[in-house]
């Protein structure tokens, strides 16, 4: 039985509301949103707390327009924090090695990135080269400034590239972790 466990999947939906995503078809699903739904939607305020799960336990997390409503800072207990970044640490941190962040967010130069006013961070095509490594098609980086600056800012994971593309005014990342399989045995 402890064999049929280990293989089963885990996708984690973030902002997810009362009904979580799960567009991997995973075995398993849990939502996190700021308020608790139920025994599938636990509680947790992204960015300012840890996720309430385990290191290198999701085969896939998701964040279905919610990036948008995180602060890009705050200030807290005499220090500068930054939410977004603390969000994106958590992903990779409950990220298995090899899996998938996909992410929907509204983005610039759309006005959908601004027209709500709970949109606090706005995100541009280049977001995504403070978190990940971006290859060009002839195998050079592109935006090679973007992973020193993100250490820079607190980012502790790694991540690749995967996809980015536009879906109207809305910005889609598909996202890898980077990190040693060692990671899912401790």
């Amino acid at each position: 039985m402890d064999r049929e466990m280990d293989r089963r999947t885990l996708s984690v939906d973030l902002g997810s509301g009362p009904d979580p995503a799960n567009p991997f078809s995973a075995d398993d699903v849990i939502g996190i949103d700021s308020q608790s739904f139920g025994d599938v939607v636990l509680q947790c305020w992204i960015g300012f707390e840890p996720l309430p799960l385990a290191d290198s336990c999701a085969d896939a997390v998701t964040a279905f327009d919610f990036l948008e409503h995180l602060p890009r800072c705050i200030w807290k207990d005499d220090r500068l924090i930054n939410p977004f970044v603390e969000a994106m640490n958590e992903i990779w941190r409950i990220l298995k090695p090899g899996g998938i962040f996909l992410a929907r967010t509204p983005a610039f130069p759309h006005p959908e990135a601004f027209q709500d006013p709970t949109h606090l961070n706005i995100i541009t095509d280049t977001t995504v080269s403070y978190f990940a490594r971006r290859i060009s098609h002839d195998g050079t980086p592109v935006d090679p400034w973007g992973p020193e600056l993100g250490r820079r800012y607190g980012f502790v994971g790694s991540f690749d590239l995967l996809h980015q593309a536009w879906d109207g005014s809305h910005l889609i990342w598909k996202l890898q972790a980077c990190k040693p399989v060692e990671a899912i045995r401790a």
